[in-house]
């Protein structure tokens, strides 16, 4: 149980600091804009890695559960126990930045301004299509997860995971912020959505779907050996 409390506490870092950065500075004029909201995530990320990481392994993310799991490095019942924690994880940070938003002068409209869901479509960030979604989506996570199962495997270097992990979630999100807001992270998606609700919810089962797909992808590159060092 203490290693599905750790992902829970987290998840709610992730989602604390960068779905909070995107909602109270994201739609400022002269704020810390997609670069300082690629930060958070990032420095969100790290954090979280040197927290909690030698309880759980800090994977804060089902899509990166599943290519351990697959790629044979924790057991099942783990892995569903990891889920539960992650998903409770981003929906008690949504929760939290919710009400920190709503303390701001005036009130602060959900339906207007959103909580940092993810989306595509017209409307939302650049416009792009399902099929632009579901491909950054997919290829973004296999390689986020190829970096984090090569990066803690027993061939590298020890005690800069945690770093190298967080600045590729730094990347990652540069360049998908004007896609699909970035998830990478069905958890990560989950939790604004079930505040937001409507359209974010409708479009949710492509952050559920393309990123597990995409960690499970890269969890069976290592099962297989192709990228394995040890």
């Amino acid at each position: 149980m203490k290693k599905y409390f750790a992902e829970l506490v987290g998840t709610f870092f992730l989602v604390f600091f960068g779905v909070g950065t995107a909602v109270v500075t994201g739609g400022v004029p002269g704020l810390v804009g997609i670069v300082g909201i690629a930060l958070a995530f990032g420095l969100g990320l790290i954090a979280a890695a040197y927290g909690i990481g030698p309880i759980s392994g800090c994977h804060i993310n089902p899509a990166v559960s599943m290519g351990v799991w697959l790629a044979g490095r924790m057991k099942t019942a783990d892995l569903i126990g990891y889920w539960i924690g992650q998903f409770i994880g981003a929906t008690l940070g949504a929760l939290v930045i919710y009400l920190i938003a709503g303390a701001v002068g005036g009130g602060y409209s959900i339906a207007t301004s959103g909580l940092g869901q993810n989306g595509f479509g017209a409307g939302y960030q650049g416009g792009y299509s399902l099929t632009g979604a579901i491909l950054y989506e997919f290829f973004a996570t296999m390689l986020f997860v190829i970096v984090i199962l090569g990066a803690t495997q027993k061939a590298a270097p020890s005690g800069f995971a945690g770093l190298v992990i967080g600045l590729t979630l730094v990347a990652i999100h540069l360049l998908g912020i004007h896609i699909t807001g970035t998830s990478v992270n069905p958890a990560r998606s989950f939790g604004p959505a079930v505040f937001v609700g409507g359209l974010a919810i409708q479009q949710l089962w492509v952050f559920l779907v393309f990123p597990t797909l995409g960690g499970a992808v890269a969890g069976l590159l290592f099962r297989s050996g192709i990228l394995a060092a040890e």
